[in-house]
């Protein structure tokens, strides 16, 4: 029908009609390409967002990696440090100290040599976070 209604045109209508569907066909298939190009651009936002928390988060794990060396090395200098005191403390400073420990009273508070009270000290902090 198109055809029939062209071939009764001039050249010149013909031209014009040709020329109005492609543009119409062209606005038609722009709109859904700007729907693409949005689609697009919020996928490049998306994965932008993404590259960028991922490197954050890469460094935050590298930081508490650091963190966690560090505490494990003060741990184990705690417990060397904590079985030292335990080897150099009297039987009745250990005996004092775990009394101590049961009652919940801070161990130089109960103590009242002061040639006892150093290894005792030093030993209930060391042993706190181990036992």
């Amino acid at each position: 029908m198109k055809v029939a209604f062209l071939q009764k045109q001039g050249p010149e209508q013909i031209t014009m009609k040709v020329l109005f569907l492609e543009l119409e066909q062209h606005l038609k298939s722009s709109s859904g390409a700007s729907v693409v190009a949005i689609d697009n651009k919020i996928e490049q936002a998306m994965d932008l967002v993404k590259s960028h928390l991922m490197y954050a988060v890469r460094e935050e794990v590298e930081v508490l990696k650091e963190q966690i060396k560090e505490l494990i090395e003060k741990n184990s200098q705690l417990e060397q440090e904590n079985t030292l005191l335990k080897t150099l403390a009297s039987p009745e400073q250990l005996a004092q100290f775990q009394a101590q420990l049961q009652t919940g009273s801070p161990p130089s508070s109960s103590q009242s040599q002061g040639t006892t009270q150093q290894p005792a000290q030093p030993a209930s902090q060391g042993s706190g976070p181990s036992a």
